[in-house]
């Protein structure tokens, strides 16, 4: 298993970018001013990118693992690799995500806790309902661990 920078077209990655955030203009946001990591194992399984956020928090804005590869700990590879990259660097990791129980119970494993919420979030920035687990999201819960 190897993680590595991804320093030119970003964009090669968009599908699986897009599992993680479905409308590709919220990814370009962010994709370009962020710092992005594949991970491979036998071909590219998952990818994340972070972005510096002021006042030493590092955001997590995108991370997904290729559907077929779920459940067998590269996302928390992933998680563990910007621990270790970072923790000099910032003091707090945060994730923005819907209230799904398919991803909060994630990252609560991977050590983060609940830091607040921003109401209407996906109802107010998406085009369209977004939804986990048959449940539509409408709030962004952030969440934060100490780095």
């Amino acid at each position: 298993m190897e993680i590595r920078k991804v320093e030119t077209d970003k964009k090669r990655y968009l599908d699986l970018l897009l599992l993680a955030d479905e409308q590709e203009d919220m990814v370009d946001r962010y994709l370009e001013r962020g710092t992005m990591y594949v991970l491979e194992d036998d071909g590219v399984k998952a990818e994340c990118v972070v972005t510096d956020e002021n006042d030493g928090i590092l955001e997590l804005k995108n991370i997904a693992v290729d559907p077929g590869f779920q459940g067998m700990g590269y996302g928390k590879a992933l998680i563990d690799f910007l621990i270790a990259t970072y923790a000099e660097q910032y003091t707090v990791l945060q994730v923005g995500t819907g209230d799904s129980p398919s991803t909060i119970p994630f990252y609560e494993a991977c050590g983060f806790r609940r830091h607040h919420l921003v109401k209407n979030f996906f109802t107010d920035h998406y085009d369209h309902p977004i939804y986990e687990c048959g449940v539509q999201l409408v709030d962004m819960v952030y969440l934060q661990r100490k780095l």
